[in-house]
């Protein structure tokens, strides 16, 4: 039986969310799991793109998203996700506890390397990575190698320890875990790690992931903007972060730059979306094409949004916050509505598209 990517890596799944959760905090490390948080990252290779962390046994007890995970639609059963579980015992909902995960972007592909903390059965995980791939043992580690379904690359992962795995598709795992880091390079990146302490998830990308390009490709198509897209790969640095707060939760996106010109070009571009998109939900057409309440909770968001300008030395950077402590009926708008587009390609699915040809019109207008 080959392996496909998502049995090896599903340890990463629990950050599908990531996106939707990001929180900023300036706290140092505290005593409790600071270490094996700081352990986590420390293995991250330092010529990564962008390197995520996600504490999945904090977040798991957030109110916030024990709600969230109510109201989504539940996933479709996978055949072969399912015999890795009977197979292994290993459930990432249950199991898996924190997760580093770097990736490193190349001319035509990208390649990751993660290490994940959680309850795992060597035993029978080795067993079954044993009859499908191949073993070695430089220095007396045994490394599996397992073939990716589909495709021509292989995953390759390590038992650290008991509770730890590290596992890749780039050659010569043993390699990324012995090689020395530059400490330029490791001191830049522990430099953000340090003001994103306590945050149970957080994202930081280097410029040279192109991260403009990246949200240009993946927003919806009423969403894109080149203008910002093309101020965002201008940027050294984007940090997107995440902390659930009650019932809620706080999302918080950085973005720094050598340029005090591109941060506050940067700061006008955001202010003008947010005050475009409020302008779109209260045009008469929208008010009549959008449900009221899912309006109502769209423009609470935006409203409560804040746009702010940082200075840290030798950067200058541009912060934008928002809150979904008050809006959580946009999420359940949001997921209704998507199971009725499920169900049915048109009706109040129309709203949404709707409301996106508004904004994409008005900011065409303004570029």
């Amino acid at each position: 039986m080959k392996l496909n990517k998502r049995e090896w890596m599903a340890l990463a799944a629990g950050l599908l969310f990531g996106t939707a959760a990001a929180f900023y905090t300036y706290q140092r490390y505290s005593p409790g799991g600071s270490s094996e948080r700081g352990d986590l990252l420390d293995l991250m290779p330092a010529d990564s793109s962008a390197i995520l962390f996600a504490d999945l046994g904090e977040l798991r007890s957030a109110p916030f998203l024990m709600e969230l995970y109510t109201w989504a639609p539940p996933p479709q059963a996978d055949e072969d996700y399912t015999k890795f579980l009977n197979e292994t015992g290993f459930d990432y909902e249950r199991d898996l506890d924190r997760l580093a995960m770097a990736f490193q972007k190349t001319d035509q592909d990208s390649t990751f390397f993660a290490v994940a903390e959680g309850r795992f059965d060597q035993q029978k995980i080795s067993a079954l990575a044993r009859k499908s791939g191949t073993t070695e043992r430089p220095g007396g580690r045994e490394i599996f190698e397992v073939p990716e379904s589909g495709g021509t690359k292989k995953i390759t992962f390590v038992f650290l320890s008991n509770d730890r795995i590290a596992l890749t598709d780039r050659p010569n795992l043993g390699q990324i875990l012995s090689a020395k880091k530059p400490s330029d390079e490791i001191a830049e990146w522990r430099a953000r790690f340090e003001r994103l302490a306590g945050s149970p998830i957080f994202a930081v990308i280097r410029q040279e992931a192109a991260a403009g390009e990246a949200l240009s490709s993946q927003a919806p198509g009423g969403l894109r903007s080149p203008q910002l897209s093309a101020m965002l790969d201008q940027l050294e640095w984007i940090t997107i972060v995440g902390k659930p707060e009650n019932d809620g939760l706080r999302v918080v996106a950085e973005g720094e730059s050598t340029s005090e010109e591109t941060t506050r070009r940067l700061a006008d571009l955001l202010n003008g979306i947010l005050s475009l998109a409020q302008a779109g939900l209260n045009d008469a057409k929208t008010r009549q094409q959008l449900n009221p309440a899912l309006r109502e909770a769209y423009l609470a968001l935006l409203k409560g949004a804040d746009v702010s300008k940082l200075d840290r030395g030798d950067t200058k950077s541009v912060r934008l916050a928002f809150e979904i402590s008050r809006i959580s009926k946009t999420l359940r708008c949001w997921f209704r509505e998507r199971r009725s587009c499920q169900a049915r390609r048109y009706g109040s699915c129309q709203e949404r598209r709707s409301y996106l040809a508004g904004v994409s019109y008005r900011l065409d207008a303004r570029r």
